[in-house]
């Protein structure tokens, strides 16, 4: 039995992943710890006048990636393909929620062909945008999204043309989350390392990437790391919790 995550005593590690070492170089590179349940890293860029970006135009909801796992008693992540399924699902559900009530306008969302191998334009287009995510991680600082040279520079490059074209839309949004959950025996070994040891030994996290990038110009908008220790996707209620808090600060 998958007991529902509580708070952590202590910081947690990373899930293991299929992007294993993006992955962790975003955990190094984020260089958070949490200090209660939820934390979010939201950052927006500033038009010429200093002033946040707004939307305008229309906005796609990329397919997003999505991966949930059980934490064993040992510390292993074992994928969980229903849960998975269940939160491809759901998330851009709730996410598509919350962007209309906001009156943001929406296109179709984009769905990755199945047999879009390394060599696609748009699949390459998914992964660049992961790297500059944690290019962002690794060098913004305060509210603006800044490069190492203290300038906003962050772009996808004229590559993003192919996603405007296929979709017609204005803006790109793009999710990554990875979510794990303790186990009964996980639980019970955190507990007893909290009081033989004096620390946590780890459970389950929820880990969110989300940036929204301008197709017309190929620039990140808006960006947000998430960071949850409570947050759950394997069920409508959750799974619009976590869009809200990782979609937090999107500004129409």
């Amino acid at each position: 039995m998958l007991s529902q995550r509580t708070c952590a005593i202590g910081p947690n590690p990373l899930p293991r992943t299929a992007f294993r070492g993006a992955w962790l170089a975003l955990s190094l590179l984020a260089g958070l710890a949490l200090s209660g349940c939820t934390s979010t890293q939201v950052r927006t860029a500033t038009d010429a006048s200093g002033k946040p970006e707004h939307i305008v135009g229309t906005v796609v909801l990329v397919e997003p990636d999505i991966e949930l796992y059980a934490v064993g008693a040992g510390g292993m992540q074992e994928p969980r393909e229903a849960w998975t399924l269940t939160a491809r699902r759901e998330f851009p559900i709730a996410a598509r929620d919350i962007l209309q009530a906001q009156g943001v306008p929406l296109k179709g969302d984009f769905m990755l062909p199945k047999d879009a191998g390394p060599e696609n334009k748009l699949r390459q287009l998914t992964l660049l945008n992961q790297a500059v995510s944690i290019s962002i991680l690794s060098y913004a600082r305060g509210d603006a999204l800044r490069n190492k040279h203290g300038k906003f520079d962050w772009t996808l490059g004229p590559g993003v043309a192919a996603l405007r074209e296929a979709t017609g839309a204005d803006y790109a949004l793009f999710t990554y989350i990875r979510d794990s959950y303790t186990s009964g025996g996980r639980a019970a070994m955190r507990i007893i390392g909290f009081l033989l040891l004096g620390g946590d030994v780890g459970g389950g996290m929820q880990i969110g990437l989300a940036s929204l990038v301008d197709l017309r110009t190929g620039q990140v908008v808006w960006h947000n790391l998430l960071l949850d220790q409570t947050g759950d996707l394997r069920d409508p209620k959750g799974a619009h919790e976590t869009a809200g808090d990782l979609l937090r600060g999107i500004r129409r």
